[in-house]
C-alpha cells in the first residue's frame, strides 16, 4: 500500500477510486496504442524485413508515441479522467517543445 500512496502523492491524485481509473486508462492506452500502430503498419505495408532496421524502428516509434498522445485522451474521456490526462499531455508536449 505504501507503494500505491507514494504513486497517488507523485501523480497529485486524492482518491483512490481514480488512481484506479488513471492506471486503468494507462493500461487500456498502452496496449491500444500498439495493436493500432501494428495493424496501421500492415495496412500501409510497412514490414520489418522490407527496412533498414535502424530506419524502421525510429519511425515506428515516432508513430507509437503520436497514437498513444491521441488514444490517451480518447480513452480518458469515457472514463470521466479528460481534465487530469489533458494536464497530463500539456507537461508531456510542452517537454517536447510544443506549446499547447
Amino acid at each position: 500500500m505504501r507503494i500505491v500512496n507514494a504513486m497517488m502523492k507523485r501523480l497529485n491524485i486524492m482518491s483512490f477510486w481514480q488512481f484506479t481509473l488513471i492506471m486503468i486508462v494507462f493500461a487500456i492506452t498502452g496496449s491500444l496504442s500498439l495493436y493500432i500502430t501494428v495493424e496501421f503498419f500492415e495496412l500501409i505495408g510497412l514490414k520489418e524485413e522490407n527496412f533498414n532496421p535502424i530506419i524502421f524502428w525510429p519511425i515506428r516509434i515516432i508513430l507509437l508515441f503520436f497514437i498513444y498522445q491521441i488514444l490517451l485522451l480518447l480513452v480518458a474521456l469515457p472514463f470521466g479522467q479528460f481534465q487530469y490526462f489533458w494536464k497530463f499531455e500539456k507537461k508531456i508536449l510542452n517537454r517536447f517543445g510544443l506549446k499547447i
